[in-house]
């Protein structure tokens, strides 16, 4: 039975120096027995209590570190299977597909295009992060040359995949500095990839059929001294998939069973050609507990949808996003220039900044922190009233920077509009629209 919090921090030196990244030894007890934190963190715990605490400290996922220490990911590390139990942690990565068979120029067009997608969406920069770069020649030469391209035009994190050793080798010497990936051991080169994986400290795709076989190929790898393993059933049909995922995500969760604890990886650039299927396929692992999908197509109206996807479900459910309080100008506004409130939850603020920069109208958009919640939330739980709305309006500085005493409130709040005349006698309320795509018609009918 797993160790509680209390009992694992009996066991820890109780220094609280700060240096395993908790602010003290309590809290990061209760790290190791939620399996957020790993006991190698503490360098002062003693080699008696990391044999009683090995289990507890021990993530049912293990989490694996990707790419050079400055930009570093990581997959793994999951404690839940549900999203609404706790939260999921670390997003699933979306790999694109390079192959030694493509010409130069598509392997460049490639490179550029996933350098090119990046998204601005509630002030995060959404990107895919990783290419997987397949041999199909048996070259370790053209290997190694490909994998020296993608890393001169990309930042990209890499996944070198080959059925040879000496190909893989080639390309890891190449790419060492970013920690690729290598794919995949099998039971029939287990013993020489697990050797090239161990010297060379890099993570290890295990891949093999059934979950009887699966799970004595991690046993081995694992028995090798190799941690960063992701699994791979090999299956390549939507509802195999599915059906592997969830028995993974379960077996390491519930019963603890080692074998399948590691992160997973789902190719669906082999499981169809059609790239609007791989994005259904992508879609389902990163709903479902893949912590890499590859994709052999990363167009854009491919690879935003999964994004944001993505960023809903690894966003914390039990923490709204939220934006500064404060005062934020748009299109350059001037003393003159209409006045908005709204509240500070991000993707109502996103949202509306959005329009109102789309109107091209200057405008100055107040942000009134209302703990992450959304405008008729707020409203419901006293956070937007009228009495708070103008005590706001009031001590924020606009008046400073404005002559306008005309304040524009979302359509929602419509009814503290007379508290907020009360609140704020010289000031004219306007009642703005109730949704986002109606403030440019809106904002452009008012007098100049």
């Amino acid at each position: 039975m797993a160790l509680t919090g209390i009992e694992i921090f009996k066991m820890l030196p109780k220094t609280n120096c700060k240096e395993c990244g908790y602010p003290t030894c309590l809290a990061f007890a209760m790290a190791l027995a939620s399996g957020k934190a790993e006991l190698e963190a503490c360098p002062y715990v003693s080699e008696e209590a990391k044999e009683k605490l090995a289990e507890a400290s021990a993530p049912p996922i293990r989490p694996i570190k990707l790419g050079p220490k400055d930009a570093q990911k990581v997959i793994g590390g999951e404690t839940v299977q549900f999203r609404h139990e706790k939260t999921f942690y670390n997003p699933t990565l979306i790999a694109g597909l390079l192959t030694t068979q493509m010409s130069d120029a598509e392997v460049e067009a490639k490179c550029k295009q996933f350098m090119a997608l990046q998204f601005e969406r509630v002030g995060l920069n959404l990107r895919p992060e990783m290419l997987a770069i397949l041999d199909k020649d048996g070259d370790p030469a053209k290997f190694a040359g490909l994998v020296k391209k993608v890393m001169d035009l990309t930042d990209a994190l890499l996944l070198l995949a080959s059925d040879k050793v000496e190909v893989l080798k080639a390309g890891a010497e190449v790419a060492k500095e970013r920690r690729p990936i290598l794919a995949a051991a099998t039971p029939a080169n287990a013993d020489a990839l697990g050797a090239l994986a161990k010297e060379m400290d890099l993570p290890l795709v295990a891949r093999a059929e059934g979950y009887d076989a699966l799970a004595d190929l991690t046993t081995k790898l694992s028995g090798m001294g190799l941690k960063d393993i992701i699994i791979d059933s090999g299956a390549r049909t939507l509802k195999q998939v599915l059906q592997d995922n969830i028995v993974f995500r379960r077996a390491a969760l519930v019963p603890k069973f080692r074998p399948f604890g590691f992160p997973v990886l789902n190719c669906v650039a082999e499981m169809t050609d059609d790239p609007m299927k791989q994005a259904l396929y992508a879609s389902m692992g990163i709903a479902k507990y893949a912590a890499i999908v590859v994709l052999s197509d990363l167009s854009p109206h491919i690879v935003f949808p999964l994004l944001l996807q993505r960023l809903n479900i690894y966003t914390d459910p039990q923490k709204p996003m939220i934006v500064t309080q404060g005062i934020y100008p748009i299109n350059n506004p001037d003393e003159n220039s209409p006045i908005a409130v709204t509240t500070n939850f991000a993707l109502t603020y996103f949202i509306v900044s959005g329009e109102i920069e789309g109107s091209k109208v200057p405008t100055w958009l107040l942000i009134k922190d209302t703990e992450g919640l959304s405008v008729m939330t707020a409203w419901a739980a006293g956070k937007f009233s009228g009495d708070d709305v103008g005590q706001f309006v009031k001590k924020c500085g606009i008046t400073e920077k404005a002559k306008t005493r005309t304040l524009i409130i979302p359509g929602y709040a419509a009814a503290i509009s007379g508290d907020l005349e009360e609140e704020l006698p010289d000031w004219k309320i306007l009642i703005g629209p109730r949704e986002a795509s109606h403030i440019p018609a809106f904002l452009k009918s008012l007098p100049q």
